[in-house]
């Protein structure tokens, strides 16, 4: 009795937990049906969509596929069109080279039978020149041999003849043209070395204790650079060179007087147009003392006196002279005591010969200033002074301008070839010297009828041996030209080289 309101209550206290739960169940089922259906919506929103996706990409694919489509075939047609184009310029080339075929074949047969024309011409004309000669034969009373020989005899003796009028002529020609050759082989050797020579004999360079004074020497406006170059009488290059300064002239004298004035305006950092023509000013003095006293010095230590003063300064300037490298007033020296050497040998005036062989080159301190040879100068300022007229004559004979008047003139050009062509003295090594020997030696012997070649007086001369029954005498003159000329032609050399071809014939029998 006492469970049944127990019951009951407990039934009407949960009457509204059960109504709420089956409200929040209700509304579970419809959110659920609402989201189906919304999910059903998506879904098919989605294969509408992709349908239509599908349908655009087909269209696209059907668009381009027409498109290329389009395209390859205007290509093919385009392709179609060459090729029919090709096809008919075949066919016309091939109507050209059956054209050529039937033109050539009938070139060919008439070329048979212009031939076969020729044949019998050539058979009538052979059977004609046998009468012929058969006649003449019996006309002249020689055989065909005789007169051939006959015939040779005088050929040669006609070409021997226009041969020898040939080569006087060209003799001739060859002494009427010998000054111009002289000034070719001249300047092309002056073009062989002038690289090296000019690179290291035509410029000076200067240091400098920064490169700020290098606008201190331009100047403003280059007022001081236009004053140094016009008081010097050289060129100032100023470039990218870090700290120095090219003074840039052919007159080594002026170059040095140059380069004095511009060390001493550097040192001093005083540098104006008064000031440069001052510094100048002492440059030259104090290189004009320094030229005489140098020229004094080479007179004293060749053991001579009595030259005149200008001679002596004039003498003093070669010593900033170059030839081939070789300091020429050492070069002058050294002829000195060889001509000095000499003359004693054959008992000569050695004094004499040692003047000179110390005054044959002074011409070439001159000989940027005016015309001439060193040689022809030479002689003149030793004339204008007063030498001895055997010094005269040597001087200016000592390359053959003039005929030498005494023996102290060949003696002197003896004297300056061992000076000028012995090994070293002119950059130029034994192993140089040695092979240039060589060489000449091998080119003289690459000649056919040569027996021996020797290369004499220091490659100077060359004389060459001939083999006597293979060389007649018109054989060797053309032989030593020869010779020459490829010399020239493969070797390079201070001076000149005389080729000298001997051809001789000795009998030897032994009577018993």
């Amino acid at each position: 009795m006492e469970i049944l309101p127990f019951a009951i209550g407990l039934c009407v206290g949960a009457a509204p937990l059960l109504a709420a739960l089956y409200l929040q169940r209700r509304d579970r089922e419809r959110t659920l049906s609402e989201m189906e259906v919304r999910n059903e919506r998506m879904i098919q929103t989605a294969r509408d969509e992709a349908k239509s996706t599908i349908r655009q990409a087909e269209l696209r694919c059907e668009t381009d596929q027409a498109r290329c489509r389009e395209t390859y075939e205007k290509k093919f047609a385009e392709r179609k069109g060459r090729l029919g184009q090709r096809e008919e310029k075949l066919e016309r080339k091939l109507d050209q080279i059956e054209e050529r075929e039937q033109n050539l074949e009938r070139r060919r047969a008439d070329l048979e039978r212009d031939r076969t024309e020729l044949e019998k011409q050539s058979a009538q004309n052979k059977a004609l020149i046998a009468q012929t000669q058969t006649r003449l034969e019996e006309l002249a009373g020689l055989s065909h041999e005789a007169a051939k020989s006959m015939l040779m005899d005088e050929v040669k003796e006609e070409a021997r003849h226009e041969a020898s009028r040939v080569l006087k002529q060209i003799e001739d020609e060859a002494r009427s043209t010998a000054v111009n050759r002289a000034r070719d082989i001249i300047a092309t050797a002056v073009q062989r070395f002038s690289g090296e020579f000019v690179a290291e004999h035509t410029v000076s360079v200067v240091t400098l204790p920064s490169d700020d004074m290098k606008g201190r020497i331009i100047g403003r406006e280059g007022r001081n650079i236009r004053a140094l170059e016009a008081a010097t009488g050289c060129d100032l290059i100023i470039d990218d060179t870090p700290e120095a300064v090219v003074v840039s002239g052919f007159d080594p004298v002026r170059r040095q007087v140059a380069r004095r004035a511009l060390e001493e305006l550097v040192s001093d950092g005083r540098i104006h147009p008064a000031r440069i023509e001052e510094v100048v000013r002492k440059s030259q003095s104090s290189m004009d003392e320094e030229i005489l006293e140098a020229g004094e010095q080479a007179v004293f230590d060749v053991g001579l006196h009595g030259i005149h003063t200008e001679l002596v300064r004039t003498l003093g300037a070669l010593k900033f002279r170059t030839s081939y490298s070789q300091n020429v007033l050492n070069h002058s020296m050294e002829v000195a005591f060889f001509c000095g050497i000499l003359a004693e040998e054959l008992g000569l005036d050695g004094d004499l010969a040692r003047r000179c062989g110390l005054l044959h080159d002074i011409g070439k301190a001159v000989d940027h200033e005016k015309q001439g040879s060193h040689a022809v100068l030479g002689g003149q300022l030793a004339k204008k002074f007063r030498e001895h007229p055997t010094v005269v004559n040597a001087v200016w004979a000592h390359h053959f301008d003039i005929e030498a008047g005494s023996v102290y003139a060949p003696l002197t050009n003896a004297a300056d070839a061992l000076s000028a062509a012995r090994p070293g003295a002119r950059r130029e090594n034994v192993q140089t010297y040695i092979k240039r020997l060589e060489m000449l030696e091998q080119i003289a012997e690459g000649f056919k009828g040569v027996e021996k070649a020797y290369a004499i007086q220091a490659g100077r001369e060359l004389r060459v041996i001939v083999s006597y029954n293979r060389v007649n005498d018109e054989g060797s003159l053309i032989l030593a030209r020869n010779i020459a000329r490829k010399v020239e032609s493969e070797m390079t050399y201070p001076g000149q080289i005389k080729v000298t071809v001997i051809r001789e014939m000795r009998a030897t029998e032994i009577a018993n």
